[in-house]
């Protein structure tokens, strides 16, 4: 009922580890396939390690999560050390995730993380809380997701996702382009950037100032950019963000994801939150008497 198959890859259901949760080793994206997720996206990953920010770096309430990590990540060597080890142990799939500050870099590191058994790989053009290192981020560019993504296809055999930010207001037409230039698949969305304060020590209660948000709030905007860019291209869509219920994935893909990323919904209801979402998503299912994912993707679109 719930397989699903992206990129001529087959996936035992949607649902896939968005990138950021949990870290990159073997065993604990091993430890979500078991919990049920139907395949893995690592934490980014760049050239040469990064400790990230400073603490306090994430905060969470009822309504939002908010972290300013900074995409500390052990680097490409370790990284890739890990996606062996982690398809040795398990055959489900395996999304690769990398960053960089320029074009040509993107390009190396993907050449570098492609020796590496994963069956796609991400591009996040768009993390939104380490501005003051890297700058305003590609993913606000068409200019710069077009070199990106034709100089990272001609390194590369893998697929390739785009990973674009819900804070640029022509997502649709970004992702355009990256259809354009040759990408396979887009990841919709990254965090959308905010910020707290903390009224009694009257300062912001991240040491970044700002981060990224995820979490339930960030779950209607997420699902416009999916359907936007449902409307943009023909290529599959990864929708991530603030997914935290079966009712939630199934109204993911009937905006038009072929996935579905579940990242902060591990904060709000444990490790094990793949198994109730893919239980939520078959007893929905069942009642509505939908056979398939493939009879809904997209069925938002319908004429009203």
């Amino acid at each position: 009922m719930l397989k699903t198959s992206c990129l001529n890859i087959p996936f035992a259901n949607p649902l896939v580890l968005a990138s950021g949760i949990l870290g990159v080793t073997a065993a604990s994206m091993h430890k979500i396939i078991r919990d049920g997720a139907g395949g893995v996206t690592v934490k980014s990953i760049s050239k040469a390690p990064r400790t990230g920010h400073p603490n306090p770096t994430m905060m969470g309430n009822d309504t939002y999560f908010l972290n300013a990590v900074g995409l500390s990540n052990p680097g490409i060597e370790n990284g890739i050390a890990e996606l062996i080890q982690f398809k040795k142990i398990c055959p489900a799939p395996l999304i690769g995730s990398i960053f960089a500050g320029t074009a040509d870099e993107f390009a190396e590191l993907a050449e570098l993380i492609a020796v590496a058994p994963i069956d796609i790989l991400e591009l996040d053009l768009s993390c939104p809380n380490v501005g003051r290192e890297f700058g305003e981020p590609f993913a606000y560019s068409a200019s710069a997701i077009g070199r990106i993504t034709r100089e990272t296809k001609a390194k590369v055999k893998v697929p390739i996702s785009i990973k674009l930010s819900p804070n640029a207001w022509n997502i649709a037409e970004l992702a355009k382009m990256a259809e354009a230039a040759g990408a396979d698949a887009i990841t919709a969305v990254n965090t959308v950037s905010g910020m707290a304060i903390d009224v009694r020590a009257r300062r912001p209660i991240l040491h970044n100032k700002q981060g990224g948000v995820s979490g339930p709030a960030l779950f209607p905007i997420a699902l416009k950019c999916v359907y936007d860019i449902y409307e943009a291209v023909k290529i599959p869509i990864i929708g991530t963000g603030g997914v935290m219920t079966g009712e939630d994935a199934l109204k993911m893909i009937m905006a038009g994801a072929t996935l579905v990323g579940v990242g902060s919904a591990v904060y709000y209801r444990g490790a094990d939150v793949f198994g109730k979402i893919v239980a939520e998503m078959t007893e929905i299912m069942k009642q509505e008497n939908i056979g398939s994912l493939d009879e809904i993707r997209g069925v938002a679109h319908g004429i009203m």
